[in-house]
């Protein structure tokens, strides 16, 4: 009778969860849809492995990078870290992938604490973004 009880609430707690992140990830793509783009100038095109320190997991900061690298026709990838951090390779103009670390840093519910950043080879043959998860 117990165990009954238990896996009712359990299954309650996780479909809570879901609808919960399933609100969360609206707001998200919400917000990015209305981040105004500048004009970039043209700048070289290049490639960063970027990781995020702070609070940034459990936020949306995945989805946040995703949605925002795809409107700044950026590619690469995104993940968690077991470290609590968050690691991505980023390519593409060198001014747009500046303007995609500032608003990241700027975001209200993470909070970046630092953001390391190395150069790496251009991949030639990739064409989107992607979460790993």
């Amino acid at each position: 009778m117990l165990w009954e009880h238990f896996n009712i609430r359990r299954g309650f707690g996780l479909r809570l969860m879901y609808y919960l992140k399933k609100i969360r990830d609206g707001y998200v793509i919400n917000q990015v849809s209305h981040i105004k783009l500048p004009l970039f100038e043209p700048s070289p095109i290049i490639r960063n492995r970027l990781i995020f320190s702070g609070r940034v997991q459990k936020v949306g900061f995945r989805l946040e990078t995703y949605e925002l690298a795809k409107r700044l026709c950026l590619t690469g990838w995104v993940k968690n870290r077991n470290d609590k951090n968050v690691e991505a390779e980023i390519q593409g103009e060198n001014a747009k992938i500046l303007f995609l670390i500032k608003c990241l840093k700027s975001l209200k519910r993470a909070s970046v604490s630092d953001v390391a950043i190395q150069e790496l080879p251009i991949v030639d043959d990739e064409t989107n973004f992607t979460v790993i998860k």
